[in-house]
């Protein structure tokens, strides 16, 4: 096995497919990349099992040249040194040559590296094929849908369920749900009619995906019993499903309020933001007092003092109502609505509440208050 590569096309290729290597793992052999290049080009593989990538880099971009001088061939070797390697090389182009196919030379015109590597036929076999079900998203459409939900997936694996994103696809809807028992983000989203699923991916390999998707214009994602596979521009990437039954969340967006609070989300934000700096006894938990008066928002320490901001802007309807909640909880759920002003719907004071943007329905933040007393 050899190749000459332009190095910047390298590093792209290998920092893509590294997203899949865990710094540490008991499966030694998962800590390599996988090399193989033959008529079509370079691909390169990186798994940990749960999240698998494979992208390719091919012998021509356009006009330009990015492989010459190759020998068909295979080879795994260990992927922190080699990106490592290939990114502090200071040439256009590196060549990497298996010698006796137990050491990798790898050199440009200035530096020469030798790295002892593993017989490919090593590597575990990936599942990396497109079945099932598959729907194409914008990059966009996929992006939104990520930020707008995956920030309320539970990071704690007593209930790997909640770690999740639930997608269901029925009726022309795909529906995206995260909770952390706490909160809830729900993203709705129209689909072709014929496409049904419900399946559970973990929020951390959308993030993943999501940041990888960066330059390519949309995404097909298919969608099986065991994975989901995203396919996109030269690369795809491959995550296993959650089992178990998510759950229901259908009942927790309450079907009638009594108090409604419209006001500024950076008005909102700014103000949480500076109360919050006193919270320190209650670990991030503000007050929220409302009346047609006056809006104010308040946090106390016993060892330090107290603090209050009032919100001059807004929209009040109900009796008074006072409410405590996690600020971390509010200000994500705020940010993920992406609008210039935010609506709060309220059952009582230990009901959850809803937070939504007024002029786009296909979004709702759940969050649940605090007992403080």
């Amino acid at each position: 096995m050899r190749f000459t590569i332009r190095r910047d096309e390298f590093v792209k290729g290998l920092s893509i497919a590294s997203r899949a290597v865990a710094s540490k793992t008991p499966v030694v052999v998962l800590a390599n990349f996988k090399l193989e290049i033959d008529e079509e080009g370079l691909v390169i593989i990186g798994s940990n099992y749960d999240l698998s990538i494979r992208t390719f880099i091919p012998f021509r971009i356009g006009e330009n040249e990015i492989i010459r001088n190759y020998k068909e061939g295979s080879t795994l070797l260990n992927a922190k040194i080699l990106l490592e390697i290939a990114r502090k090389m200071e040439s256009d182009e590196l060549t990497l040559e298996i010698v006796d196919s137990t050491i990798a030379a790898i050199s440009d015109n200035r530096s020469k590296y030798t790295l002892n590597c593993i017989r490919p036929e090593e590597y575990p076999d990936l599942d990396l094929e497109s079945e099932g079900t598959t729907l194409n998203m914008t990059t966009a459409e996929f992006g939104l849908m990520v930020e707008q939900t995956a920030f309320a997936a539970s990071i704690k694996e007593q209930r790997p369920v909640l770690t999740a994103i639930n997608l269901e696809a029925r009726e022309g809807l795909l529906t995206a749900t995260t909770t952390d028992s706490a909160r809830m983000a729900k993203k709705i989203m129209t689909v072709p009619e014929d496409i049904n699923f419900n399946v559970n991916v973990p929020a951390k390999m959308m993030s993943e995906v999501a940041h990888l998707l960066e330059g390519s214009a949309s995404v097909e994602i298919a969608v099986s019993q065991k994975k989901a596979l995203f396919s996109f521009g030269r690369t795809l990437v491959a995550t296993r499903l959650i089992a178990g039954d998510y759950p229901n969340t259908s009942n927790i967006i309450p079907r009638v309020t009594n108090h409604v609070l419209e006001v500024n989300a950076q008005d909102l934000v700014k103000a949480i933001d500076r109360a919050n700096i006193l919270s320190i006894d209650r670990e991030n938990i503000v007050d929220l007092s409302m009346s047609e008066e006056g809006i104010e928002i308040s946090a106390k320490s016993s060892q330090v003092g107290s603090a209050v901001e009032r919100i001059e802007m807004f929209r009040y309807e109900g009796a008074p109502l006072t409410i405590s909640f996690n600020s971390e909880f509010v200000v994500a759920a705020v940010r993920a609505l992406s609008s210039e002003d935010v609506t709060f719907s309220f059952v009582g004071e230990m009901k959850p509440f809803v937070i939504k943007n007024s002029a786009d329905d296909s979004i709702v933040q759940i969050v649940t208050p605090v007992r403080t007393y």
